[in-house]
């Protein structure tokens, strides 16, 4: 019997299969960076299901779509693109740094950053290039980041006047990504919306007292304030050394504990990191999904935020970190003290001394060296001249600097109140492992530019605002984590907890675990309508 027509027969079905194999694949979905956290990306990257390229102009392309309303960033880095191309040709070759190579991070415009101004919001410093990074910006280029642009921020990071301004007069106004109505928080706020918006991969923002940690708790993210001096200040504008420090505002507690590995460390151009090297731990292999197990909290229940409306939800948290294994140990309303008090003094002191070091050394082409220079510069500025600028004035008019007697009376008293009298002797008088408290309550609706409020910035009495966690861990300079609670009527709440000094470790783990068990982070609905 012939089998030619079955031979046939498989000849045609094998043409037919070769044919549709030589069809073109359907082009592969581009990558979809909406709420994909850092440490995903940094995965996708290293197995080539993404390249740098393709996630950077993602992120540019959703900052061009919907920054408009929120004003989130000011600038896009002008090589951000060439950056991710050098970072894809790493890879290909085989020679990536690390796991934040290729990922773009944006950073507060108080950060220098080769390539672009670092304005601090202030139009006497539009021709501000730096001719180097700051160390926090070297050190996560070094690891291979892509330096993806400056995310805005009050003026100076707030430290300006009491007659509030939304924003900055050269960066203008920031507008909360749940409600454009209200604020974005403190002086990263750019950072908050940024992060919030997945605009970037993660980004960096500034403390003195709350500036990270409030502004991820309106914006729905991830803030730490690391120990002072863990994260060299070098680069940086600042308000006061005592105080400052950059910190990482993420999505997720991982992303932001894969930063902060980069940032942290001794630099020699601060000296006052001397010891960060010393301190700085793996803080990403510190994460635990059963940290809280076993663990003491004394629960803070003193801020001003601290009322009726956010009340049940703080509960709910409580109740997430009582069912991973913590102790709850409430502690009495009288804690803590405000020290607030302390700051005014202190930050008038060392802001005119580390601003005019900063400004001393800005390139040629700004014209303003000092704070005095300033001031006089922003009397005649067609912009800055509607803004007041009492905090300035009052600033320029202390005398002696650091060597100043009351300046060093009131700093120590300060110290002491928030160290041995304050979070140290809670924690060792309870034997607890760590506070938690709020960074603040949901954001409020954003007053009109020029409108007074109550701070502490202004001058005021012991006893004239209550305490709160927040502000006596800024006058300790010890660290202190905001991670997302839930929402309150749509807004965003954070948790605080807050440690001794370097006890980063501890507290990222103690917030990953809450981070892991609660799943409690409600993205912005804007940040998922496109």
């Amino acid at each position: 019997m012939s089998h030619r027509p079955l031979m046939t027969v498989l000849s045609v079905v094998a043409i037919l299969s070769l044919g549709a194999c030589s069809e073109p694949a359907p082009p592969p979905e581009p990558y979809n960076v909406v709420e994909v956290p850092l440490w995903q990306i940094s995965e996708d990257l290293a197995a080539g299901k993404t390249t740098s390229a393709e996630i950077t102009k993602a992120y540019i392309d959703r900052i061009e779509a919907l920054d408009g309303p929120l004003n989130g960033v000011i600038m896009v880095a002008p090589d951000a693109l060439e950056q991710a191309a050098a970072s894809d040709a790493r890879r290909t070759a085989g020679q990536a740094i690390g796991p934040l190579d290729g990922v773009p991070i944006l950073f507060k415009d108080n950060h220098d950053a080769v390539g672009m101004p670092t304005t601090a919001g202030s139009y006497a410093l539009t021709e501000n290039y730096p001719t180097a990074d700051s160390e926090v910006v070297k050190r996560l280029r070094a690891a291979g980041a892509v330096i993806l642009g400056k995310a805005n921020t009050s003026q100076f990071a707030g430290y300006r006047t009491i007659t509030g301004i939304n924003g900055s007069p050269l960066g203008g106004s920031t507008n909360n990504p749940y409600d454009p109505a209200r604020t974005a928080g403190g002086s990263s706020n750019g950072s908050g919306i940024s992060a919030a918006m997945s605009f970037a991969a993660g980004t960096v923002g500034t403390e003195t007292a709350g500036s990270v940690v409030y502004p991820s708790s309106v914006n729905g993210v991830v803030g730490i304030k690391p120990t002072i001096a863990l994260v060299s200040r070098r680069g940086i504008v600042p308000i006061s050394l005592t105080q400052d420090s950059a910190g990482p505002m993420t999505r997720t507690v991982r992303d932001t504990a894969m930063l902060l590995n980069v940032m942290a460390g001794t630099d020699p151009e601060d000296p006052w990191s001397v010891n960060a090297d010393a301190n700085k731990k793996d803080y990403v292999a510190a994460l635990s999904d059963t940290a809280l197990q076993g663990k003491r909290l004394g629960v803070l229940r003193i801020s001003a935020n601290y009322n009726e409306t956010v009340e049940p939800l703080f509960n709910e948290a409580l109740g997430v970190l009582a069912a991973q294994g913590a102790e709850l140990v409430e502690l009495p309303t009288d804690s803590l003290v405000d020290t607030s008090v302390y700051m005014r003094t202190t930050l008038l002191h060392e802001f005119k001394e580390d601003l005019n070091n900063y400004l001393a050394g800005t390139p040629d082409t700004v014209k303003v060296k000092s704070l005095s220079d300033l001031i006089e510069f922003s009397k005649t500025h067609p912009v800055e001249s509607k803004h007041a600028m009492d905090i300035w004035e009052a600033a320029v008019e202390t005398e002696g600097g650091r060597q100043n007697p009351e300046y060093i009376k009131v700093l120590n008293e300060g110290k002491r109140m928030a160290m041995e009298e304050g979070i140290d002797r809670l924690l060792q008088e309870h034997n607890l492992d760590a506070l938690v408290s709020l960074p603040g309550g949901p954001a409020d609706l954003t007053p009109p530019d020029g409108t007074s409020y109550s701070t502490f910035l202004a001058e005021h009495e012991p006893g004239d605002f209550p305490p709160s966690a927040t502000n006596a861990a800024a006058t300790a300079g010890y660290p202190l984590i905001s991670v997302p609670m839930g929402l309150v009527n749509g807004l965003p709440v954070g948790l605080s907890f807050v440690g001794t000094a370097w006890s980063e470790a501890l507290l990222l783990s103690l917030a990953y675990d809450y981070e892991q068990a609660s799943q409690a982070r409600v993205p912005p609905p804007r940040a998922l309508a496109n």
